[in-house]
C-alpha cells in the first residue's frame, strides 16, 4: 500500500500535517457511522466529532491514530463527492482557529466600546 511506503521510505512530513482533520462542506444529515464508512477506509480512527448546532453544521473532525493515515485520508477525500456535495480536507491547524475566534472576540469588545461612548463608524453615517 502506499501508506507502508511512505512509512518504509521515512518520508519527511510538511509541518501543517497532523493526526487530526478539518472535513467542511459535509451533507447536514451525515451519520456517525457514514463518515466511519467514509475515512475509516484510510486507516484507524480515534474519534470523529461532528458538528450539529448553527454554526457548525456540515463540518467535522476526524482524529486519526497515525498521521500517515491522516494524510492518507486528506489526500484521497479531498474533493470526495458525498451526497453531491464535495468535501473539503484540511488538516486542522489550532493557531488558525484560535485567530479566528479572538478576531470575533475583539470585533465584539470594539462594537462595544463604541456603543458605550457612543461613537458612529463611517458605515452608521
Amino acid at each position: 500500500m502506499a501508506t507502508i511506503s511512505l512509512r518504509k521510505a521515512n518520508t519527511r512530513l510538511p509541518p501543517e500535517v497532523n493526526r487530526v482533520l478539518y472535513v467542511r462542506n459535509l451533507p447536514f444529515n451525515i451519520s456517525s457511522e457514514e463518515m466511519y464508512d467514509i475515512f475509516g477506509k484510510y486507516g484507524a480512527i480515534r474519534q470523529i466529532r461532528i458538528g450539529t448546532n448553527k454554526d457548525t453544521r456540515g463540518t467535522a473532525f476526524v482524529v486519526y491514530e497515525d498521521i500517515y493515515d491522516a494524510k492518507t485520508a486528506v489526500d484521497h477525500l479531498s474533493g470526495f463527492n458525498v451526497a453531491n456535495r464535495y468535501l473539503i480536507v484540511l488538516y486542522y491547524q489550532q493557531a488558525k482557529m484560535a485567530k479566528k475566534s479572538d478576531t470575533k472576540k475583539k470585533e465584539e469588545e470594539i462594537t462595544r466600546l463604541q456603543e458605550k461612548y457612543g461613537i458612529s463608524t463611517s458605515k452608521d453615517k
